[in-house]
C-alpha cells in the first residue's frame, strides 16, 4: 500500500481558509465587545486609527460622498478590508507556512495599538480582545488549510468526501463567525444609543424670549425653525457615541490664564445658566445639505470662565479639546464683539444634551463653522497664540479661522419632485450667523429676482424661514426646472457669485441654492441651457477658476445647441445639447477628486 502524500489546497481554498479564520477572530471579538462594556471592537479601533491618519482632503470628499452615513461606510469598509487582507493571508500561508498565522499575530498587535490609544476601551480588555481574535485566527487557519489538502492516494469517491466536509466546515464557521459578529455589533450599537440617566439641568437665570410673532412659516415640507435633537446632524471624528461619566467628568480651564481651574459637572452647572437659539453649521455643508440646524442652547458664558481664569495679554486662541483628545481652536478677537454670546452649552431644546451632541457639555460660538469651535464631550479650554497651536484639522489643510458663510437652501420644492401645473410654494431656509438675514430672493428659470417672504428673524444668530409662490407655467423646457435662491445679510449684500476657500479644495458657496424638478406635462421652451452651465459651475462647489471656465464653456455651447436645434415650444432637446451639463459636471468632479 502506497504512503498517503499531501498536496498543497487549492488557491480558492487558501483563500477561503484565511478569510473564515480572520472572519472568526473578528466576530469573537465584536462580541466580546457587545458582552463587556470597555470591550474594544477592532472595526471601530481601526477605523478610528484611518480617521486620524487621514490624509488632506479625505474627510470633504467622504462626506461629500456619503453624508452623514460616512461613519457606516467607513466601518464597511474596514470589515472588508480585514476580510480581504485575510484571504490574502490564506494565501500567504499555502505558499509559505507560518507566514499567514505571522501575518494575524501582525494583525492582532496592529489592532492593539489602535484600540489603546483610545480612551474610550479599557486597556485590560483591549489586550484581552487582542489575544482572543489572533488565537481563533492563529489556531483556525492550519486547521482549515489541512482540512482543504488533497491526499493523493485518495480515491475520487474519497476527495469527493473531503472535499464536502472542507466546505461543510467552512459553511458552519463562517455561519458561527457571521452570527457573533452580527449580535456583538447589535448589542454594542444598543448599548451605545441607550440613554443614560442623567441630573436635570437647573433652569437658566436668563431664559430666552419667547418666539416673535410670524417667527415660523405655515409650509408643509419647510425644515422646522427649531429642529429637534433626534433629527439634528452629527458631523464628528468618533465611531462610537461616547458616553461620558458625568459624576466624574471635570472641566479644566488653563494655558495663558492667571487663574486656572477645574470644574466639576455639579460645579459647571451651579454657575449662572442663561439660553439662546444659535443656528450652527458643518463647512462640508453642500448647497442645498443639511449639515446645519437650529437649536435651543442652555450653558454658561464662555466669558464668565475666562474672566474667572484671567485670561493674559497674549493670548490670542481658544482652544476646546474633547475627551479623546480632539481639539478646535478660534481666535479670542471672536469673541469681542457685542452681543456675541459663546457658552458652554449643557441643554439642547430643552433637556440635557444628548450623547451624540456632547453630553455633558460643549461649546457653542455664533458664526463659526463647527471644526473650528464647536468641541463635544469638552473637558478643557486652553488659551494660547494662534502660532503656538494647530487644532485637530489644520495640520490637514485647512483655515484656522473660519466664519459660517452666508447660505441658502431650498427645502420645499424637493429635488426631482414632480409637479402639477398651478401654484406651487417655494420655501426653504437661509442663515448667516451671526450677522443676520436682511432679504431673501428668489428667481425661477432666469427670470427676475423677486424678493420672498420671510419670516421674523429669532435674532442674528439663527436662520429664518423664507417663502415664494410660483406658478409652474414658466418653467425650462417641460423637463427640468432650475430654481435658485439668494440673500442678503444684515452687514451688507451678497451676491450669488460670492465664495470663499475654507477646505483644502473646494470653496464653500456663500450664498445660492438651486435645484432640478420634473414635471409631469410639457411645458413651453425658455431659456434653454444657459442656466444649466451656471449650474455646472456650482453643483459641485468646485475650483473657481475650472468652475467659471467651464461653466462659461458649457453655458455658450447650451445656448448654441439650442439655437441650432431647439424650437420654441416644443419639448424636445437634442442629446448634444444635454450633454453639455454632464460632462461639465463629469470634469468638475474630477477636478475636485485629483486636482
Amino acid at each position: 500500500m502506497e504512503p498517503m502524500t499531501l498536496q498543497r489546497p487549492s488557491r480558492w481554498a487558501a483563500a477561503g481558509a484565511g478569510l473564515i479564520a480572520g472572519g472568526l477572530g473578528l466576530g469573537a471579538a465584536e462580541l466580546l465587545a457587545g458582552l463587556l462594556p470597555g470591550a474594544p471592537s477592532p472595526i471601530l479601533s481601526i477605523g478610528s486609527l484611518l480617521v486620524a491618519l487621514q490624509p488632506p482632503n479625505a474627510k470633504q470628499l467622504v462626506v461629500d460622498l456619503f453624508g452623514t452615513s460616512d461613519k457606516a461606510v467607513l466601518s464597511v469598509a474596514v470589515l472588508v478590508g480585514a476580510l480581504g487582507l485575510s484571504a490574502l493571508l490564506g494565501l500567504l500561508e499555502r505558499s509559505r507556512p507560518r507566514w499567514g498565522v505571522a501575518g494575524f499575530v501582525a494583525l492582532g498587535l496592529l489592532t492593539l495599538g489602535a484600540a489603546l490609544r483610545d480612551p474610550l476601551f479599557d486597556r485590560v480588555l483591549a489586550v484581552v480582545a487582542a489575544l482572543l481574535a489572533t488565537g481563533i485566527s492563529v489556531g483556525t487557519l492550519p486547521r482549515l488549510l489541512r482540512l482543504g489538502t488533497p491526499r493523493t492516494s485518495r480515491t475520487p469517491r474519497m476527495l469527493d468526501f473531503d472535499r464536502r466536509r472542507f466546505l461543510g466546515a467552512g459553511v458552519a464557521l463562517a455561519g458561527v463567525a457571521a452570527t457573533s459578529g452580527v449580535v456583538g455589533r447589535v448589542l454594542l450599537e444598543r448599548r451605545a444609543s441607550a440613554a443614560s440617566a442623567v441630573p436635570p439641568v437647573p433652569s437658566p437665570g436668563e431664559s430666552a424670549a419667547p418666539l416673535p410673532n410670524g417667527a415660523e412659516l405655515q409650509v408643509d415640507g419647510i425644515s422646522p425653525l427649531i429642529v429637534p435633537n433626534e433629527q439634528f446632524y452629527r458631523i464628528d471624528t468618533s465611531l462610537l457615541t461616547p458616553h461620558v461619566d458625568a459624576a466624574t467628568w471635570q472641566l479644566r480651564v488653563d494655558g495663558m490664564v492667571d487663574n486656572p481651574f477645574t470644574l466639576t459637572y455639579d460645579g459647571l452647572l451651579a454657575m449662572p445658566l442663561f439660553e439662546q437659539y444659535v443656528t450652527i453649521a458643518c463647512v462640508s455643508n453642500e448647497v442645498g445639505g443639511d449639515l446645519v440646524g437650529n437649536a435651543l442652547w442652555r450653558g454658561v458664558r464662555l466669558q464668565a470662565l475666562l474672566d474667572r481664569a484671567g485670561v493674559q495679554a497674549g493670548a490670542t486662541q481658544v482652544v476646546g479639546e474633547s475627551f479623546d483628545g480632539w481639539t478646535a481652536g478660534f481666535p479670542t478677537g471672536w469673541l469681542d464683539e457685542p452681543g456675541r454670546e459663546a457658552m458652554v452649552a449643557v441643554a439642547m431644546n430643552g433637556s440635557p444634551l444628548p450623547a451624540e451632541h456632547g453630553f455633558p457639555a460643549r461649546l457653542i460660538v455664533p458664526g463659526l463653522y463647527g471644526y473650528v469651535s464647536a468641541t463635544k464631550w469638552l473637558t478643557h479650554i486652553r488659551l494660547t497664540t494662534l502660532e503656538a497651536f494647530d487644532a485637530y484639522w489644520v495640520p490637514l489643510g485647512w483655515s484656522k479661522e473660519a466664519p459660517i458663510l452666508t447660505q441658502s437652501r431650498i427645502d420645499v420644492p424637493r429635488f426631482g419632485a414632480s409637479l402639477s401645473a398651478g401654484m406651487q410654494p417655494v420655501a426653504g431656509v437661509a442663515w448667516a450667523p451671526d450677522r443676520g438675514v436682511e432679504r431673501v430672493e428668489v428667481q425661477i428659470d432666469g427670470g427676475t429676482w423677486n424678493q420672498a417672504e420671510m419670516s421674523t428673524p429669532i435674532s442674528d444668530a439663527t436662520w429664518v424661514q423664507w417663502q415664494e409662490g410660483w406658478k409652474e407655467s414658466i418653467i425650462l423646457g417641460g423637463v427640468l426646472g432650475i430654481m435658485a435662491a439668494w440673500l442678503a445679510t444684515q452687514a451688507g449684500g451678497v451676491t450669488p457669485e460670492v465664495a470663499k476657500s475654507i477646505v483644502p479644495f473646494g470653496y464653500a458657496l456663500s450664498a445660492i441654492s438651486l435645484i432640478f424638478l420634473a414635471f409631469d406635462r410639457p411645458v413651453p421652451v425658455t431659456h434653454h441651457m444657459t442656466l444649466m452651465g451656471a449650474l455646472g459651475a456650482v453643483t459641485f462647489g468646485g475650483n473657481v477658476l475650472w468652475g467659471a471656465v467651464f461653466g462659461i464653456i458649457a453655458a455658450f455651447a447650451g445656448e448654441l445647441f439650442s439655437r441650432l436645434f431647439l424650437i420654441h415650444g416644443d419639448t424636445h432637446i437634442d442629446p448634444p445639447a444635454w450633454a453639455i451639463f454632464p460632462v461639465t459636471t463629469l470634469i468638475l468632479l474630477l477636478d475636485k477628486v485629483f486636482g
